[in-house]
């Protein structure tokens, strides 16, 4: 497909990144010179200095015979300005990043329907809701959620002390009753999707598919499980902190956010009557302390810099709090973070490149099965993917054990009629049903595309 993406900043570069390599032709367009040559430099994509609100420069880029027009600029109204005139101009389909707290759902749906926006996307909304999720159940190291949170795919990390090291997978299932599938195991740069036989082992990162009570079951079961974490501290005041803490608010937690710039503290207190927000310098170990760091259920470090999000995590894991979640842009520091013993990372731009990926294959296939939600797991080695099964499908009514399903593939899930299926061998796939694949590297478009 034909994809112009306007702002070559750090959201813009990832997406980039993301769509050429699914092979999508690219032209990218930013009004800074060195963030494009950083760019064109590194991939092969067609690139234009300019505004992208300029329609000389979209008709120089080629916005009439645009399949998905996509701008990621700082500014939420230059986005939505760029995407209104690309359409205009005969793009097909357009998205827009729109960060502000101040457009509200009704204020956003307005605008999305008058100005024929495809898709508004939020990176710091998207990176609350994640955290959030971790925070509901902080026993998981990642939550990712599918047909409406029906079914999870969590991620967890095996202590050195876990009763599942050196256990198979058919052990497992016999010894803890809960109904869990077990999709992939990450150890060191290796990815498995593993059958009954594979044993794990302390370090494994585990990827688990079930419906959100049996995660408990099995939590319960494992001695791990910890409860919904209320009591949190946010560890810089930006727009991620303002969205997380007001769903923390909501659901009845207690918050905590400590900022440096004063103006951003008048502006939370504002917004935020019930947290509690503190001017100061995070930095400051004793600070940290002395606010209640080693009392805490969770503490998320949420700063511009991925250095000290990671080191002031480090501080907090060393004070036994705990649940701690660091956020990481850079990807060469997320597994350095893991290496130095934090579990949970997140990173804003990757999930914006997962959904930006998942609407872009959906696209391509205006027939079939199409991608209704997709996410990079163990570490970006393996893909997570939503279906919806159409009655055309070569896999509808076919016991499971007697499709022939190409190595590396596993059927994680079957949601019908918002019920949980963890499937076994018997069980079949039908029309209208929401299937979750699990696939080591394969690019998957298609359901059937799951078939040799």
């Amino acid at each position: 497909m034909k994809i112009i993406l306007v702002g070559c900043g750090t959201i813009g570069a990832t997406i980039i990144s993301s769509l050429v390599s699914e092979g999508h032709d690219i032209v990218a367009i930013d009004s800074d010179a060195d963030f494009l040559n950083s760019i064109t430099n590194v991939y092969d994509v067609m690139g234009l200095c300019g505004n992208g609100a300029d329609s000389d420069v979209l008709e120089e880029a080629g916005a009439d015979t645009a399949d998905l027009f996509v701008a990621v600029t700082g500014s939420d109204e230059l986005n939505m300005l760029s995407c209104f005139l690309a359409r205009k101009m005969g793009a097909k389909y357009t998205i827009a990043r729109v960060r502000s707290p101040e457009y509200n759902d009704k204020s956003l749906g307005f605008m999305k329907d008058n100005l024929e926006l495809s898709m508004c996307i939020n990176p710091e909304l998207l990176t609350a809701r994640e955290l959030y999720k971790i925070l509901k159940f902080p026993s998981a190291v990642k939550i990712e959620t599918f047909s409406r949170g029906n079914l999870e795919m969590i991620e967890i990390r095996l202590k050195s002390d876990s009763t599942l090291d050196g256990m198979s997978l058919m052990e497992m299932r016999k010894t803890h009753k809960a109904k869990v599938l077990v999709c992939y195991v990450r150890r060191d740069d290796e990815v498995f999707i593993p059958d009954g036989n594979f044993r794990l082992k302390s370090g494994d990162w585990v990827g688990i598919t079930a419906a959100p009570g049996e995660l408990q079951k099995l939590f319960k079961s494992l001695g791990v499980y910890q409860k919904q974490a209320k009591n949190v501290m946010l560890l810089g005041g930006s727009r991620t902190a303002h969205y997380l803490a007001d769903m923390l608010l909501e659901s009845g937690g207690s918050v905590k956010i400590i900022e440096r710039n004063p103006e951003i503290c008048e502006r939370l207190s504002e917004a935020l009557p019930k947290a509690v927000i503190l001017n100061g310098d995070g930095a400051e170990q004793e600070l940290l302390l002395e606010e209640g760091l080693r009392s805490l259920d969770a503490f998320v470090s949420l700063t511009n810099t991925d250095e000290a999000n990671i080191l002031l995590s480090i501080f907090a894991s060393g004070q036994s709090v705990p649940k701690v979640i660091a956020k990481v842009n850079r990807e060469e520091l997320v597994r350095m973070a893991e290496n130095m013993g934090l579990d949970s990372v997140v990173s804003p731009k990757a999930m914006v490149g997962d959904v930006i990926v998942s609407y872009a294959r959906a696209l391509e296939n205006s027939k079939g099965s199409n991608v209704e939600t997709l996410y990079k797991i163990a570490d970006g080695k393996a893909e997570a993917l939503e279906f919806n099964v159409r009655a055309d499908s070569k896999v509808i009514g076919v016991p499971l054990k007697e499709l022939q399903i190409k190595k590396g593939i596993l059927i994680a899930g079957i949601i019908r009629n918002r019920k949980t299926v963890i499937p076994v061998g018997d069980d079949m796939i039908l029309a209208g049903d929401s299937v979750v694949i699990v696939a080591a590297d394969q690019g998957l478009r298609d359901l059937d595309g799951i078939l040799r």
